[in-house]
């Protein structure tokens, strides 16, 4: 008898810590749909509050140049990239102005004078930043990001939208442009002066 009372004792303890499981994955389901609301209304209210830029979506040609500033007024350049790709900079820019405190790290909103958006702390991957955006069209923008500290340094891309994507050229009906195509506008337009 000894032996079937410790068996009736488990069995019960077992019922008791399914219905126990149950709440317990009931209650987990509830807070993740919970916390799946909370995130998509932050996106949402994200979108509706952005004031920034935008620019048209399409094939865009990014040159960035990253400088290390010396303590002689002096910089040093330490990597120069260009990279050409079909991208909508406005998603971008939703992501920049929406930089959200880390740690220490409290991002400032950005103040508009004429066509530059100044944030003067913005919280990146880098650290605290300061960042100017100028905007010369809905097709060009350059975007300085600062580094103040142990190791100065001194961000620059330089954008411009160079053509259609050519899955948009396709969908209009148009044919797609060659590469020398894209490149000779890309020359025309750095021999007039105008930023890349």
């Amino acid at each position: 008898m000894r032996i079937v009372q410790p068996i009736r004792i488990q069995r019960m303890t077992s019922r008791e810590g399914f219905g126990q499981s149950k709440v317990c994955a009931c209650t987990l389901g509830v807070v993740a749909a919970l916390a799946v609301f909370l995130l998509a209304s932050d996106n949402a209210a994200a979108e509706e509050s952005f004031s920034g830029p935008t620019f048209r979506k399409g094939m865009w040609r990014f040159v960035r140049t990253l400088e290390l500033v010396l303590p002689s007024n002096g910089r040093q350049k330490l990597l120069e990239r260009e990279m050409t790709r079909c991208v909508d900079p406005t998603q971008a820019m939703k992501a920049t102005f929406s930089s959200p405190s880390i740690g220490n790290c409290h991002s400032s909103r950005p103040e508009k004078i004429s066509n530059r958006y100044i944030f003067s702390n913005r919280c990146d991957y880098m650290g605290p930043v300061s960042t100017v955006i100028t905007v010369l069209s809905d097709e060009a923008y350059t975007e300085v990001n600062e580094v103040h500290g142990q190791a100065p340094r001194k961000d620059r891309v330089v954008a411009r939208r160079i053509s259609d994507c050519h899955e948009d050229r396709a969908s209009l009906g148009q044919p797609a442009g060659r590469p020398s195509e894209v490149s000779h506008d890309v020359e025309q337009e750095t021999a007039e002066g105008e930023p890349l």
